[in-house]
């Protein structure tokens, strides 16, 4: 990949992203520290501890919901490469990263489990794939949240709840499609307990290759979860899942999919003009970091 190419979605990023991704293309390119980072997710922080406000920008709602604390957590994590556990002693991802798991014990069901949504999002604009589905608690994002707040080396009382009903669920089988699995695939490489770890993540292969919304194909132009989603680097412990041939198909096809403004284009509707470009710098950043990582860049 060119100098020129990257270039291109850098002011792709500096035109078009939000602050989020600007700040975050510093860090990771750049080698800025991630306090500017971390000041823009603190922006989309509620009085009650979670966040919302669109940081998935899917749906427009300002009320907190699991699916944007989800969001946040993993931008934490790229902004202080892991290093954002409550009790670093950094006080302000301590208060966020607290709080969230405040809020999230305050909405949980009684084993712990979350929804991605609730019904107040349906005052705001959204998605039409956004509806009454997201409303029932599951692996995604339980897990998922599990997942991250386990690297973030956070202990709460919500966190053994959800980290039991996720167990019980994997022991019992997997029939969710890709996103639930990414979610089970963060879990699974982070839980603390890596024997059960392993003799779980021992059926993911399996899981995979029935998951719905899983593209193996990289000529495939519809949306879906590619294996560059669920190994974004070769260091990912989930790159062993994938042969050489098809990480290079899905980079070669990452590649040619870079659109003339520099960006990278997405393949679902989202709610509005300004969604569309948010995702569009998500997406665009997700792509750069898996070529610089795959040695593209």
């Amino acid at each position: 990949m060119t100098e020129e190419v990257f270039a291109a979605a850098r002011a792709f990023l500096d035109r078009e992203g939000r602050l989020i991704e600007r700040r975050l293309a510093t860090v990771l390119f750049d080698g800025a520290d991630g306090s500017g980072v971390i000041d823009a997710v603190r922006a989309y922080r509620n009085p009650d501890g979670g966040f919302g406000h669109g940081l998935e920008p899917d749906k427009r709602c300002p009320a907190s919901l699991p699916i944007d604390v989800e969001c946040a957590l993993r931008i934490l994590l790229v902004a202080t490469g892991g290093d954002a556990a409550a009790g670093s002693g950094d006080p302000v991802t301590d208060e966020l990263v607290r709080g969230a798991c405040e809020w999230l014990a305050s909405v949980a069901a009684p084993d712990g489990a979350v929804p991605l949504a609730f019904p107040i999002m349906e005052r705001y604009p959204r998605a039409e794939h956004w509806s009454d589905w997201t409303y029932t608690p599951g692996l995604n994002p339980t897990a998922g949240l599990a997942g991250r707040l386990h690297q973030l080396g956070v202990t709460h009382p919500w966190l053994d709840r959800a980290t039991d009903w996720t167990w019980a669920r994997l022991e019992s089988g997997f029939e969710e499609d890709a996103h639930a699995l990414v979610e089970v695939m963060v879990f699974l490489a982070h839980v603390p307990d890596r024997d059960r770890a392993q003799a779980v993540g021992a059926h993911v292969g399996d899981w995979l290759s029935n998951a719905v919304w899983y593209r193996a194909d990289p000529a495939d132009p519809g949306y879906g979860l590619t294996p560059l989603h669920l190994a974004p680097s070769p260091d990912s412990p989930w790159s062993r899942l994938f042969d050489d041939a098809t990480i290079q198909g899905h980079l070669d096809r990452l590649v040619r999919d870079q659109q003339p403004d520099g960006g990278w284009p997405i393949t679902w509707d989202p709610p509005g003009s300004a969604s569309a470009l948010e995702w569009r710098g998500i997406e665009t950043l997700r792509a750069l970091r898996a070529l610089r990582a795959y040695g593209r860049l």
